[in-house]
Formats: structure tokens, C-alpha cells, sequence
């Protein structure tokens, strides 16, 4: 996960992830992302579909007051043999976590949190994550 410099969910470990851009088809977002956040371009057939999730966030982005922000996530997973060494400017610390350390950390946001245990904010349309 990387520590978040910047808005939503700034000062917490989060898992890598990105917008899909204008006409841009999801796949060619996936690869783009992984590169970025992961140093490695991975197709999205090497990852496993886990569903639709929310994120809602009382703040945005770009910082204006007042605005809050709603993404719609598609989940997915990807298994690595080994820790990315991939910082952008939007990270100031990389590390692998345990699935139970991070549940038990107050450091790693609940929207992370939701892709491990449904407790914490289950996918949409029933689906039950990793």
C-alpha cells in the first residue's frame, strides 16, 4: 500500500488505484495504473474482478470547501511475488501489509479496509470481497 500525500483520503496507507480517463477503455486504464503505482505494466487478465465498491469522502481533491467526493470502484486483485519499488507523487511511503495488520491499523483507510473484510463497506450488488 502507499501512504497518500494528497486528497481524499490523504495520511492514509491505501491500496494503488487511479480514474479511468476520458474515452479511455478500462483495460488500457489498468495497465496504465499498475505501471504507475506498481512500476509493472499488469494486463487486467492477470487480475481477479472483486466487484463494484463506494467510496464517499468528505473532502475532494482539489481541497474546496464543502465539496465532497463519490467514486465508484472497480476492485480488483492482483497477486505479486514480490514488493513493488514504485513511489509517485502521490505516495510518500510504499510497504506490503498483512491482512491483519492492516484490518487492526487505524492508519489504513476503511475504503481499503472493505476490499479484505465487507464489514467495513460492502461491494455493491451483494458480492463478497477476498
Amino acid at each position: 500500500m502507499g501512504l497518500r500525500n494528497n486528497r481524499p483520503a490523504q495520511g492514509y496507507w491505501f491500496v494503488p488505484g487511479g480514474r479511468v480517463r476520458k474515452d479511455e477503455r478500462i483495460h488500457d486504464a489498468f495497465v496504465r495504473l499498475c505501471e504507475v503505482e506498481l512500476g509493472k505494466p499488469y494486463r487486467l487478465e492477470q487480475a481477479r474482478f472483486l466487484g463494484p465498491y463506494e467510496h464517499l469522502y468528505s473532502d475532494n481533491f482539489a481541497g474546496a470547501e464543502g465539496i465532497s467526493t463519490h467514486y465508484v470502484v472497480l476492485g480488483y486483485e492482483l497477486q505479486l511475488a514480490q514488493s513493488p519499488a514504485c513511489l509517485d507523487d502521490q505516495h510518500s511511503e510504499q510497504r506490503w501489509w498483512s491482512e491483519a495488520e492492516l484490518l487492526a491499523s487505524n492508519q489504513v483507510h476503511p475504503n481499503t479496509k472493505a476490499y479484505f473484510d465487507a464489514k467495513y463497506c460492502a461491494p455493491l450488488f451483494g458480492r463478497t470481497a477476498m
